[in-house]
């Protein structure tokens, strides 16, 4: 049975991932926006490892309550799945987003050529 404290530990890990990867998917969208793609695709990659590590931590508790341990909910693992869950749709808004930068900024190139 993982105790309450344990269950804690583990929500302000995935918030502290999540969190990382929002900072860095925001810092990715407003390099996108200056046309700063390279760092906007590398800054995007940072923040999808985030989340794996963010997923692989959530996903070793998910694995102990389906093995039988009961789990009791805090708040705190409640911040850290929202945390997560609305981090990982801003990942797929930004890659779409940092895409279509990178489309307008060619078309106004060749436009411009």
């Amino acid at each position: 049975m993982a105790t309450k404290e344990e269950i804690s530990m583990i929500g302000f890990e995935i918030v502290a991932y999540a969190g990382d990867a929002q900072t860095d998917l925001l810092a990715a969208l407003d390099a996108a926006r200056e046309g700063r793609f390279e760092e906007a695709h590398k800054l995007h990659e940072q923040a999808n490892q985030s989340l794996i590590d963010a997923h692989d931590v959530q996903t070793r508790l998910l694995a102990q309550e389906a093995g039988g341990s009961t789990m009791e909910v805090t708040f705190i693992m409640v911040h850290a799945q929202d945390t997560l869950m609305t981090t990982m749709l801003l990942e797929k808004q930004a890659r779409f987003l940092i895409d279509e930068y990178e489309r307008i900024s060619n078309l106004e190139q060749n436009l411009n050529q």
